[in-house]
């Protein structure tokens, strides 16, 4: 039988190969040609004779297929039913070695090719590693300390890859602290408002760092951190170690504050952990099953059964609305014999809960909590906690009495950690309740260590103390008056540097600083208005009244970390082009705009649904709509769409099936 290869011409003499020939030469010299790594022209009597350079190049059979194929394709019209893949195929059919071959061509001309590309990509980065080398040795490092709101927010918003970022922490994830008065009783689990440290920072091009550690000491003088890892690592005696940094984000958060109250620490739960809430709710469960024993006493259980919340701010008003809600709508079914003995107490060394929030609030949220039973106890102040009583003080009369209690919440504002009070002793600010630092965030006596989150306060320089220099910086003349053009024309830079001026005119209801002068110089045409450095004193003596601490919430945190993440991103630009308001006791402007906060309002959840909404522009909201626009922005604030997901899904499984009471 004759072999149906030899149907395969290998007559390579023809000087006019058809197109298809053509083509598929020009291919396999384009692939030679790359393997050699050919920087300079191919040769030119190659393509003027590619048959030629064909039949040499390669074996006679494939450019025998080739002719063969394109022979086929071009046979009389009585063939034209087949289409061009029966053609192909019908070749195949006839040669089984050719799809081999083919594989084995196509294998080559594919390797060939990575080769040489892959020589082309090495080639410069062998060049060029001394270069990167220098790049990253220019690096500056920056390490942040805390891993919570103002942390974070600095992290997720720093894109400047001129930075290496070591983070340090003695938590490995960000917790979404609004919703712990939920985890406490199971309306979100714990796990729904945490999201891990890595996933947040592993996409971005900034080279970060991070160490599951706890920072013990920082000195600045030296440029070095001080830390130890967490006390369950098992390093063989190596716990400590330092970290050297370039420029230092304290972000590290505080602690309660216990106002030194002799058995707090020992008896009261806090609520500033997701482990916090994780203890409270089996606490929660403990007592009422502690109280379904029947050894028990009807006074024991009430006393097991008495929940006191110390602190009338918004997480012990939220907490013992969810304590409320919890007991009420699915502990008092699981436990009937003991539903009548439970008792919430909201204590209060103020006037009113919810200080802090418009009074109309104020006065829903202590009509709510009376007509539900919960008990609210104004101007009464805790000096002691035993294992089962409070003795607390009325603020008015003096009297002394003593609250049995089976657990208590002790939520009463935050106090400085260790770490920073030594800190702040180095840098002469040992009298200060928090690390006060200027408008940029930078800590006052240091220059590479900025601070915020809680652990910081925000220390406003009055106008007063620069008012001469502002006269002399306004008074272009040098006349010794100030004319209202004049001051006209400082007038943006002063608000920038002093947003007390404007929060003065604001409250004052004035249009602008002409209104103001006209003010202490009486009916006196704004154009003719000359003021002396006195009479600019007595007009501008009540603007630093209008300053304030601003508050230790999240929302000021992630504002803070935003700010100061766009400072680093533009650190360079703004140093060759400062955008910052004019320096009254220097010459040139500041490098950066000075940090603002911006007030978003704020939420209290009350608990049946309903919550009160104290947003800008002095706009109160109270009932079922505020509580789904509660729902809507806490869940877009999450930092993932895992977080979102997962807290969405904990409300809809709440409202379905109700609060799991597993003691887990």
């Amino acid at each position: 039988m004759r072999a149906r290869t030899s149907d395969v011409s290998t007559d390579s003499g023809d000087k006019t190969p058809p197109r298809l020939v053509l083509e598929c030469t020009r291919v396999v010299f384009f692939l030679r040609a790359k393997s050699r790594k050919a920087n300079s022209p191919a040769n030119p009597q190659m393509w003027k004779e590619p048959s030629e350079f064909a039949s040499h190049a390669f074996p006679p059979l494939i450019v025998s297929v080739f002719r063969q194929l394109a022979s086929r394709s071009q046979e009389p019209k009585m063939r034209g039913s087949f289409t061009i893949f029966q053609r192909v195929s019908r070749v195949f059919r006839d040669n089984p070695s050719l799809s081999k071959l083919l594989v084995v061509v196509t294998v080559s001309g594919g390797g060939l090719v990575a080769y040489a590309e892959a020589n082309q990509v090495n080639s410069p980065q062998i060049t060029n590693s001394s270069s990167e080398v220098d790049f990253v040795s220019k690096k500056k490092k920056v390490v942040v300390l805390g891993t919570g709101w103002a942390g974070t927010s600095f992290l997720r918003n720093l894109k400047s890859p001129s930075y290496e970022v070591q983070v340090v922490s003695p938590r490995n994830y960000f917790a979404f602290t609004p919703l712990l008065p939920s985890v406490t009783c199971g309306t979100v689990e714990p796990r729904s408002i945490v999201e891990p440290i890595r996933n947040i920072v592993r996409k971005k091009s900034v080279d970060v760092q991070f160490c599951e550690a706890e920072c013990i000491k920082i000195d600045a003088k030296n440029k070095k951190v001080y830390c130890r890892s967490n006390q369950n690592n098992n390093l063989n005696g190596q716990e400590e170690f330092v970290v050297d940094y370039d420029f230092l984000v304290i972000a590290m958060g505080a602690n309660v504050n216990t106002f030194n109250t002799p058995g707090v620490v020992e008896n009261c739960h806090f609520l500033k952990e997701v482990e916090d809430a994780q203890k409270i709710r089996r606490t929660v469960i403990d007592c009422f099953e502690r109280a379904s024993l029947p050894t028990v006493s009807a006074e024991e259980k009430k006393r097991i059964l008495h929940f006191a919340v110390v602190g009338g701010g918004p997480t012990g008003v939220e907490f013992a609305a969810e304590l409320h809600d919890f007991v009420n709508e699915d502990l008092v079914g699981l436990y009937p014999g003991v539903k009548d003995l439970v008792k919430i107490t909201l204590l209060e060394a103020g006037d009113h809960i919810l200080n802090m929030f418009d009074k109309r609030i104020t006065a829903f949220a202590e009509g709510k909590f009376q007509r539900e039973g919960i008990d609210v106890k104004t101007g009464s102040m805790v000096v002691k906690v035993s294992d089962k009583e409070i003795t607390t003080k009325e603020m008015k009369t003096g009297e002394i009495s003593s609250i049995p209690y089976g657990m208590a919440l002790w939520s009463t504002g935050i106090g400085t950690r260790p770490v920073v009070k030594d800190f702040m002793t180095q840098v002469g600010q040992a009298n200060r309740r928090a690390l006060a630092t200027d408008e940029w965030l930078r800590v006052e006596g240091c220059d590479n260590v900025y601070a915020l989150g809680d652990c910081a306060t925000i220390n406003q320089r009055k106008v007063m103390e620069d008012i001469s220099a502002i006269f002399i910086k306004a008074d272009k003349d040098k006349s010794g008056t100030l004319t209202v053009k004049e001051f006209q024309e400082v007038i943006a830079d002063i608000c920038e540097r002093y947003p007390q001026v404007e929060l003065y005119l604001k409250n004052k209801q004035m249009r602008d600083i002409a209104d103001l002068l006209k003010e202490s110089k009486g009916d006196v045409a704004k154009e003719s208005i000359e003021l002396s450095i006195e009479e600019l004193k007595s007009a501008l003596s009540q603007v630093d009244s209008q300053m304030k601490n601003l508050p230790a919430t999240a929302q000021v945190a992630a504002q803070q970390g935003v700010y100061l993440a766009k400072c680093f991103n533009r650190m360079e630009e703004c140093e060759k082009n400062p955008e910052g308001p004019l320096r009254f006791r220097g010459s040139g402007r500041h490098r950066f705009r000075p940090f603002r906060y911006k007030h978003l309002g704020q939420f209290a959840p009350l608990g049946g649904e309903q919550t009160a909404a104290q947003l800008p522009g002095d706009w109160v909201s109270i009932g079922q709509s505020s509580q789904w626009l509660w729902y809507s922005v806490y869940a877009s604030k999450q930092v993932s769409w895992r977080n979102r997901a997962l807290v969405v899904s904990d409300w809809a499984r709440r409202f379905i099936f109700g609060r799991d009471s597993s003691r887990i």
